[in-house]
């Protein structure tokens, strides 16, 4: 299929064309597709970022990073297997040298999707005017498309198919620029599975990985069977505080802490789980100095990157007008450690979970060659390469239907939808919740909306309850008035050695509708109220 009439570029010149520029535009990519090699439609074909990106001339080559590998990660050797099957795409080439399936024992023919027309996202628009895409089984052989179940559905490389793979990095050059030379993407089943490896790339039983103070469960979670321990660095309303890493590692002392400076930083810029908190770009610009300054490799955990919300108003004032262009929306995004990194200190870790759908389980890394070429190692032997299923499904929206022109209109839309949501949860939060125990920060970004709640005037203070328990009586009352949230010490970096000073609890406004919302906030606004044992109110007003 060919790409959408927004996809289509601008006519260039011959001169023009023959350039190939360091600030690739959507507009460029066509021109720059023309200049770079085919994609392979082999079985199983290699890929690099290599050789889709721009050469970057004038820009520094990374660092070396030897020094912070694992043992385990140095011990990785590529796969005979997977070095093989890069020979499948050898013209005249029979091969009787891997396990490979024949597709013609595959029991689909073809597979058919129907998705928005940009720019018409909206899920009653897609239903009656959507576009319906279909892939065969042998699309490639006849002309159809670079594409099909026959590579799709069979084994392939650790970086993931060249199709996809040309994709995000075409976008990562578009949106981030990295500003050095030889970095890569690979792709990724998902940032859990991203952040797993690249632990045991870098860190060992007894190590410390900073992490904001109240951090993502799950990556938490992640550490604690590794013997990796979290550190939590202190938060304001953006974020982390560069200040505070810097205070810590200055004064660090081994024998003290009973582990060895702490080298690694996991944090979530944008939309942080579970704080809703979003660094600025002067924020990022100086937790990237304190990294700098201290040899701090980190980890860029960005699933709510795009998104980023247009700044909220208030329910009787008008809207932001939304981004007039492509350039307007990418502007308005906060710029990305990756696009600060001139040492290759950064891996990126994007993933399509909140943008297209989680159960897709397929993301991408970008970091410097040798980082890659680390992970790709360790993908190898452990998830050998993302589905291939999530893979085709991606490739035929993104670069078939949508085009790079069309996924920023998706994601525009994803921008305003998201706005829209969080406002009504602002509103109900402004309607219902006890502002005297309660209060709150409007997030520019991500799903969550993060309460404080002022424990200290719960009743049961007074006869000595320490924080966790009031926490977990207001979660219980939470509960049996109808409205799940989740417990803040859940999220706590160092929930084992202090429980912290404040309570919090996590509402999220990315699933339930708009009444439901509503309603969840009124009924734990009750709940707080006969908590606290204040004045009941009815409809946001005291009877």
């Amino acid at each position: 299929m060919s790409p959408p009439s927004a996809y289509q570029v601008e006519a260039a010149t011959d001169t023009e064309a023959a350039v190939l520029t360091d600030r690739l535009s959507v507009n460029g990519v066509r021109a720059r597709r023309s200049k770079h090699p085919a994609v392979s439609s082999a079985v199983a074909a290699s890929g690099s970022s290599d050789m889709f990106k721009s050469p970057g001339h004038g820009k520094p080559r990374a660092k070396r990073w030897d020094h912070i590998l694992t043992e385990e990660s140095k011990a990785r050797k590529p796969s005979p297997l997977k070095e093989a099957a890069a020979m499948l795409g050898t013209p005249g080439l029979i091969s009787l040298g891997g396990g490979l399936p024949s597709s013609s024992v595959f029991p689909y023919e073809h597979i058919e999707l129907k998705v928005p027309n940009p720019p018409h996202f909206e899920e009653a628009e897609t239903k009656h005017s959507g576009v319906c895409v279909r892939a065969g089984k042998h699309d490639a052989a006849e002309g159809k498309s670079i594409y099909d179940i026959h590579i799709a559905f069979n084994y392939a490389q650790g970086t993931g198919s060249p199709q996809l793979i040309r994709f995000v990095t075409e976008h990562t050059e578009i949106v981030h620029r990295p500003p050095y030379r030889d970095w890569q993407c690979a792709l990724t089943i998902g940032s859990t599975s991203a952040l797993d490896m690249a632990l045991r790339m870098f860190a060992v039983r007894g190590d410390f990985v900073m992490t904001e103070e109240y951090s993502f469960c799950s990556a938490l979670e992640t550490m604690a069977p590794l013997g990796v321990k979290a550190l939590g660095i202190n938060m304001d309303a953006e974020g982390l505080l560069p200040n505070h890493m810097d205070l810590v590692l200055s004064n660090w002392s081994d024998s003290e802490r009973g582990a060895r400076k702490p080298f690694l930083l996991y944090t979530v810029p944008s939309g942080q789980n579970p704080t809703g908190a979003t660094q600025s770009t002067q924020r990022r610009r100086e937790l990237y100095a304190v990294a700098q300054k201290h040899d701090v490799y980190i980890l860029e955990d960005e699933p709510y990157y795009y998104l980023q919300m247009q700044p909220y108003t208030g329910p009787n004032a008008p809207d932001v007008p939304p981004p007039a262009s492509h350039e307007a929306f990418l502007d308005a995004l906060a710029p990305s450690l990756l696009s600060m990194d001139t040492d290759g200190r950064v891996m990126r870790m994007d993933s399509f979970s909140k943008v297209i759908a989680p159960g897709a389980r397929l993301g991408w890394i970008t970091a410097s060659a040798q980082i890659v070429e680390r992970y790709v190692r360790h993908a190898e032997v452990s998830i050998q390469s993302p589905s291939g299923v999530s893979q085709l499904a991606l490739f035929k929206l993104l670069d078939e239907t949508w085009g790079h022109a069309g996924y920023l209109d998706w994601l525009i839309w994803l921008r305003l939808e998201y706005t829209r949501r969080r406002d009504n949860l602002l509103y109900a939060c402004e309607a219902f919740l006890p502002t005297e125990v309660v209060s709150w920060h409007p997030p520019a970004a991500g799903m969550f909306l993060w309460l404080k709640v002022d424990w200290r005037k719960h009743p049961c203070c007074s006869d000595g309850a320490i924080l966790l328990d009031i926490e977990d009586s207001i979660w219980r009352a939470a509960v049996a008035k109808g409205v799940l949230s989740a417990k803040g010490s859940w999220s706590r970096a160092e929930a084992q050695r202090h429980p912290g000073e404040d309570m919090f609890f996590r509402t999220t406004f990315a699933a339930a509708g708009a009444q439901d919302v509503t309603e969840a906030i009124r009924r734990f606004g009750d709940a707080l109220r006969a908590e606290f044992r204040l004045d009941v109110m009815t409809n946001g007003r005291k009877p």
